[in-house]
């Protein structure tokens, strides 16, 4: 017998987990009436807490740029040139802002790793 401060009896647990057993296994709302489930975004929402990270935005942080350009390339696409990928992030449909960031680099550089195309990208240009 388990003793402790539980807010809720072991049978009132099992049936809650029989009820969340359906969502967690089919990863998406099963619930039948719509107005249950939250909206998701509109393309012409506000940003919220600084939106996506993007480069040539003022500050982005070369961990936040690495990070997002590791969401959308695997090791397979290095090394390579900025144009593939630059072609690799649209097929993977990175955010505009980053495939754009990639385009602007020198197409004749070869990028190794994502740490190297991060910095490469996130380091100040000539203005």
């Amino acid at each position: 017998m388990q003793r402790g401060s539980d807010r809720l009896s072991v049978h009132r647990d099992d049936e809650m987990k029989h009820e969340l057993q359906g969502l967690l296994r089919s990863g998406h709302p099963t619930r039948t009436e719509e107005w249950h489930d939250p909206e998701p975004t509109a393309d012409d929402d506000p940003e919220i807490a600084g939106g996506p990270v993007a480069p040539g935005r003022s500050g982005a942080p070369l961990e936040a740029v690495r990070l997002e350009l590791s969401r959308h390339l695997s090791r397979s696409a290095f090394p390579a040139s900025a144009r593939h990928l630059a072609g690799a992030l649209r097929r993977a449909y990175a955010p505009d802002t980053l495939v754009e960031a990639v385009e602007r680099l020198p197409h004749k550089n070869q990028y190794g790793t994502v740490q190297e195309l991060a910095e490469a990208v996130t380091r100040p240009g000539p203005e």
